[in-house]
């Protein structure tokens, strides 16, 4: 029974959806009918509705409640989740032309709310006529029929084809073309073309398809712009003759403007809000137009005003609709919601949150650049500038200021500097070539930012807290040409703009570079990217304290890891040390570029290091207390760790190597004395509270360190435990230094600890043999000598390569051995297979990999500085006398392993040999049986 009723209901079904379409097709071929119906009979909801799809029929960008995606899927029941970033751009919006802003104001505090706006319900439109009908209406009739042509179109742009055909047909015109104006009263407003060239017979579609919308006529400008500007019509009877026609177009288009009839489009409240302009009356004596065709011009205008406001409100109320809508996923909504998502996700690292947050930026606002800029704690920096200044005013102050020499004061220095370079501390960047075509974010970081930060631009806005939108940056005398000179890049439109914390404080400034479609940043974009900076700056400032958190907790934890490992040299044992005889360099045989330190005890390599210091005049010439002196080296030993290879020994013999090369390789004349200071230091503190594991290990186990630094992990921290030592009471040998050396030498020694990271020395090292080579080295500028310090760092550092045979191949074997231990960890707490300089596994293959070490980091520098002067180039002989060295070993590794697999290979097949005699003998005896 119930099968059949299923039958029953399913023949019903067919029945009627034929029936239907039946209906359907002879009401349309009955317009009148159905007109007639839809009048007497439709309800508001039906006017509603019809009005809606109506307007969207020409839009196919916009999408109705409830309408289904081309694959078929109810688009109701997709999630707001799973939008792809980047399916909607700020241009969509620009139909419209200006929004309002989505952040508005209520009891002054800033919302996402704001009044909603409605649709009044307009009666249908009428069936159009056709020309020759329209042709045989007398004038008034004619003016009425076309009036109420106009009267019921919500759709701008078939409104406005709806006009230049009509005035074609008023005027007897051969062309029309339309211009809105855009832009607000407070910008700078232009006209651009709706629809351009239009006959009496173009269709929507044609028009539609080229509408020249880059063209951008400034209102003053032209017949057109003069037109908008004064309001006044233009009756042109020789276009030619005029010095406001361009004919550029002409030219293009193989056509003769002989006559012009342009004339405003004015609203309910007389503002110009188009300019409608007629060419070439159609007549046989070519005459042009007169004042009859004005006053009808004008007249049809007058109603073409108020039809065209409306259009514009309707249209303009569909986008504000369409950008709260919650149904389908490309609603501007949805992306809101989408970068809330991620920004509330991302809470761990800043640099993660920046690059998702600037991906969706540019995704939305279709720029070519975008750029993020972190400012730092700008109060702290301002009351310590504050600070400064009175302190310069009274030398007693300043002298006993710098005296204090304590971390809180370097510190702050740091960030001053900071701050005076660029205002910012960090600066992120994107391209919007940083996608593939899946719109995936595929460039590789972390990474330096790569194009130049405007100053002038940026630091207004960070300054004052207020968006700066720029259409041409070149005529902005805050934007500098020289950073497009430099990049060889054409910068074109800026929107710059404050990020904001919850409290209303700036921390930071986002700022777009020219959009892909070659216009100007507008209102809309402007409106679009305030909400962005919302999500962002609470997500930036959540971030920021979190990360603020993290690094409290990683200090603390390294911090007790120091106080339980280091302590400062006792007093007494610096008095020990200042009463002990220090021999001369020549007894040490510290101006020997193969000096051995194997004879020498621990006393004797800190006398060693008296000795270099004064010998290279740093005692008396900055001041320095003996006894501070020596309590100070007595205190860099202890804060080294008693690992294998990276210890006090290492650092002693860094620091030898640098004093050689200052007195021997005569770089003393070179440098300046604090230079000459600042790499002594930094050469004996390079590798202070060393851990016997890389920067790679490091990061990969979640040290507290990583934590603290993103970069040079281990570098920094030697720096930081440099400065922590100088900075204590009995070991401030840089106490006596004037305010400015004392800067100068702390800058140094920064940069020359960092410079032995291996990963800066192959980043600056192609500069430095460029300029060797070319021999355009100048050493009295500091960029060159900058290069030249770090080389020699990196030269001093690795410069166990070129000691004798002996005492290199002991070395090396420490280095290993180091080598190993660490890689032991990694297999033990990270479960992976350490590389193979790492791995106890191929400790036979050390000679192979000592001759690629060499090749690749220690022959290249110890070439080039020998080009700078030849008094370096022992190190050079020394470092190449070793490699041969190491290859013959490897060499003999390598026919050892040969000929051991050649017997290898020869037992086998004796044993084989014997294994079938052995089988044959037992086969002839099976058959004797």
């Amino acid at each position: 029974m119930s099968g059949d009723m299923e039958y029953d209901k399913s023949s019903h079904s067919l029945e009627i959806t034929e029936e239907y379409g039946n209906m359907e097709i002879w009401l349309d071929a009955h317009p009148e009918f159905v007109h007639d119906y839809f009048a007497r009979k439709a309800k508001k909801s039906m006017v509603d509705g019809w009005l809606l799809s109506h307007a969207l029929a020409h839009s196919p960008s916009l999408q109705l409640p409830g309408d289904n995606n081309s694959s078929g899927s109810n688009s109701r029941n997709n999630s707001g989740t799973n939008t792809p970033v980047r399916k909607i751009s700020a241009q969509e919006f620009d139909r419209g032309d200006t929004l309002d802003p989505i952040i508005s104001t209520i009891d002054g505090t800033p919302t996402f709310l704001g009044p909603s706006t409605s649709c009044q319900s307009l009666s249908s439109k009428c069936h159009r006529r056709s020309r020759s009908e329209l042709k045989a209406l007398d004038e008034k009739e004619l003016m009425y029929e076309l009036v109420i042509d106009i009267c019921n179109d919500l759709d701008v742009t078939s409104l406005c084809h709806k006009i230049l055909q009509n005035v074609c047909c008023l005027l007897n015109a051969d062309r029309c073309s339309l211009f809105l104006v855009h832009g607000r009263e407070s910008e700078e407003r232009y006209l651009a073309p709706k629809l351009f060239d239009v006959s009496a017979d173009t269709t929507l579609q044609e028009v539609s398809e080229n509408r020249g919308q880059s063209i951008k006529v400034p209102l003053g400008t032209g017949i057109i712009g003069n037109v908008a500007q004064t309001g006044e019509p233009l009756n042109i009877p020789d276009a030619y003759k005029d010095p406001r026609f361009n004919n550029e177009i002409d030219m293009k288009m193989g056509y003769k403007t002989r006559s012009i009839l342009s004339m405003p489009i004015k609203d309910c409240s007389g503002k110009v809000i188009g300019v409608a302009q007629a060419v070439n009356k159609i007549s046989i004596q070519e005459e042009p137009f007169d004042e009859h065709d004005e006053k009808v011009f004008g007249s049809y205008l007058a109603f073409c005003g108020i039809g065209l406001k409306n259009a514009q409100l309707y249209e303009k109320s569909l986008l504000e609709n369409r950008r709260n809508q919650e149904n389908n996923g490309v609603q501007y909504t949805l992306v809101l919601l989408d970068l809330a998502r991620v920004i509330f996700e991302e809470q761990s690292n800043v640099a993660n949150l920046i690059y998702k947050i600037m991906m969706h930026t540019q995704s939305l606002l279709q720029c070519a650049r975008c750029q993020v800029m972190l400012i730092d704690d700008i109060n702290v920096m301002d009351l310590f500038h504050t600070k400064l200044d009175k302190d310069k005013k009274s030398s007693e102050n300043l002298d006993k200021k710098f005296t204090a020499k304590n971390r809180d004061f370097h510190l702050k220095r740091k960030v001053v500097n900071v701050y005076s370079r660029g205002s910012f501390c960090q600066v992120f960047d994107l391209e919007h070539t940083d996608f593939d075509n899946s719109d995936t974010f595929n460039r590789e970081w972390p990474a330096e930012p790569r194009f130049p930060i405007h100053i002038g631009i940026s630091g207004h806005v960070a300054a004052t807290g207020q968006t700066l939108k720029i259409p041409d940056a070149y005529k902005d005398k805050r934007f500098d040409p020289k950073v497009d000179e430099e990049t060889k890049y054409k910068t074109k439109s800026i929107l710059c703009m404050p990020i904001k914390n919850a409290q209303g404080r700036v921390i930071g400034v986002a700022q777009l570079i020219n959009k892909l479609d070659g216009s100007s940043f507008n209102k809309n974009d402007q409106n679009l990217f305030e909400a962005f900076a919302i999500f962002c700056g609470m997500g930036i400032d959540n971030t920021q304290m979190y990360e603020k958190v993290m690094r409290a907790v990683a200090k603390q934890q390294v911090a007790l890891e120091c106080l339980s490992y280091h302590a400062s040299a006792p007093a007494d044992d610096a008095k020990r040390l200042t009463k002990m005889p220090i021999l001369t360099s020549q007894e040490y045989g510290l101006l020997d570029y193969s000096f051995i330190d194997f004879n020498l005890d621990d006393d004797d390599t800190l006398k060693a290091s008296i000795r270099m210091f004064q010998d290279l005049n740093l005692v008396d010439k900055f001041r320095i207390n003996y006894e501070t002196l020596c309590r100070w080296l007595l205190s860099v030993k202890k804060n080294y760790r008693n690992v294998t290879y990276h210890n006090w020994r290492h650092a002693f013999n860094v620091a030898q190597t640098m004093f050689c090369m200052l007195r021997v390789g005569q770089m003393d004349n070179v440098l300046t004395d604090c230079e000459r200071l600042a790499l002594m230091v930094g050469c004996l503190c390079h590798d202070l509270d060393h851990r016997g594991v890389n920067n790679q290990f490091l990061n990969r186990s979640m040290s507290p360190l990583a934590e603290l630094y993103s970069t040079s992990t281990l570098e920094h921290h030697h720096f930081d435990q440099c400065i922590m030592i100088l900075s204590t009471k009995g070991n401030d040998i840089l106490s006596s230094l004037k305010p400015d050396e004392y800067e100068r030498v702390i800058q140094l020694l920064e940069s020359a600890i960092l410079a032995t990271d291996l990963a800066l020395y192959f980043k600056f090292r192609g500069e430095f043999f460029h300029l060797v080579e070319d021999k355009q080295a100048d050493w009295s500028k500091e960029s060159d000598r900058g290069l030249l310090r770090s080389m020699m760092m990196t030269a001093s550092d690795v410069s166990a390569i070129t000691k004798p045979w002996e005492v290199q191949r002991k070395v090396a074997e420490l280095i290993a051995n180091e080598f190993f231990e660490q890689g032991d960890l990694e297999k033990i707490q990270l479960k992976i297979t350490p590389m193979d300089m790492m791995n106890r596994e191929k400790k036979e293959e050390l000679p192979r990999m000592q001759v690629g070490f060499i090749d690749a980091i220690c022959m290249p520098v110890y070439q080039a500085i020998a080009k700078v002067s030849p008094k370096l180039s022992p190190l050079l002989d020394g470092c190449a006398k070793n490699r041969d060295n190491w290859l013959q070993e490897a060499q003999s590794k390598h026919v050892q392993d040969q000929c051991g697999r050649e017997n290898e290979s020869k037992d086998m097949c004796e044993s084989e040999r014997k294994d079938r005699k052995r089988r044959n003998g037992h086969d002839e005896k099976m058959d004797v049986r």
